[in-house]
């Protein structure tokens, strides 16, 4: 196990109108089992009583910065400016981590010293913390480009730990892709440095119909830009894994949809990405128990509008 004296670790934290959930968060890291580290809260622009809240926790390691509202993807430079620790992990002010995140995702980085970035795996929750589903359980150890230009399996913002000169010589995170920020940074961190895998659920990712990643159209444009913009640098050899980025995007924007409110609008949408899916899909006579799977929720949803689709990842 690494000396507690080094590395120190820095966790930041954008906050922005939060009060509801800012206080389990900072405590899901003020309780990690890795001691050593310094929380960075970033409070952009906060209206609500966030701000007091993060304020009222004592404890030596928290550090508080105001900024005016920016967004997530600024709140998270503007921590990386302030952070001093050696490696350096992000947390959305609505999630939550297990108690031994840092320790595990440090270990693993100790252990596999050619790797800059530590990921773990996502459990889904409530606004009561009550389990949802689970994310993708992808074990990817080494140079992991291809499987993160495939899917975005780290899942959120809430998940690395990552060295922090890996960030500076990659650069910020880009608000032109909020709100798939994560990912844009995901991949170019990715091109130049491997990563290894905790292969435990230890981010627990809340899903609320409020959070920015619920507007699934806006998360549609922006990916799909993302696509274009790796595909049209990557070489040759690569350009047949386009069409497995697309089903892929588009499956995981049909589950968005299936965890918002009911409705019959809801239904409508669902529609339209599962017709993006169908398109895209270069195996399109193949998984059509599958595809009739979602045709039948969809259809549901249309006919139904009180009722709500399930369907396990």
């Amino acid at each position: 196990m690494i000396s507690s004296n080094v590395p120190l670790i820095s966790v930041i934290i954008p906050a922005f109108n939060c009060e509801t959930t800012i206080r389990e968060t900072v405590n899901s890291v003020l309780n990690q089992t890795w001691k050593n580290l310094e929380l960075i809260v970033i409070n952009d622009g906060c209206q609500d009583s966030t701000l007091d809240i993060v304020k009222s926790v004592t404890d030596s390691r928290l550090k508080v910065f105001s900024y005016t509202n920016s967004g997530v993807a600024a709140s998270r430079n503007r921590g990386i400016s302030h952070a001093t620790g050696e490696l350096i992990s992000f947390l959305d002010a609505d999630d939550l981590w297990t108690t031994d995140k840092l320790e595990a995702q440090l270990k693993a980085l100790e252990a596999n010293s050619q790797a800059d970035v530590a990921y773990s795996w996502t459990d889904h929750i409530d606004g009561n913390n009550q389990f949802l589903r689970g994310g993708p359980r992808h074990i990817v150890n080494g140079d992991a480009y291809v499987e993160v230009l495939k899917s975005n399996f780290l899942a959120n913002g809430s998940n690395i730990l990552v060295r922090s000169q890996a960030l500076k010589e990659v650069g910020g995170f880009d608000k032109a892709f909020t709100p798939a920020e994560d990912w844009d940074m995901y991949l170019r961190l990715a091109k130049r440095y491997h990563f290894v895998a905790v292969p435990s659920p230890q981010i627990l990712y809340r899903i609320t119909s409020t959070s920015a990643s619920s507007n699934v159209f806006k998360m549609e444009g922006v990916c799909l830009q993302i696509i274009e913009q790796q595909y049209s640098q990557a070489p040759a050899t690569m350009q047949y894994l386009k069409t497995e980025s697309l089903t892929t995007l588009y499956k995981y924007l049909i589950y968005k949809i299936f965890e918002e409110s009911t409705g019959r609008q809801k239904g409508i949408r669902a529609g339209k990405l599962l017709w993006g899916y169908i398109k895209n899909d270069p195996a399109k006579h193949r998984r059509l128990r599958f595809k009739f799977s979602l045709l039948s929720e969809v259809v549901k949803m249309t006919l139904l509008p009180s009722y709500q689709p399930y369907l396990q990842w």
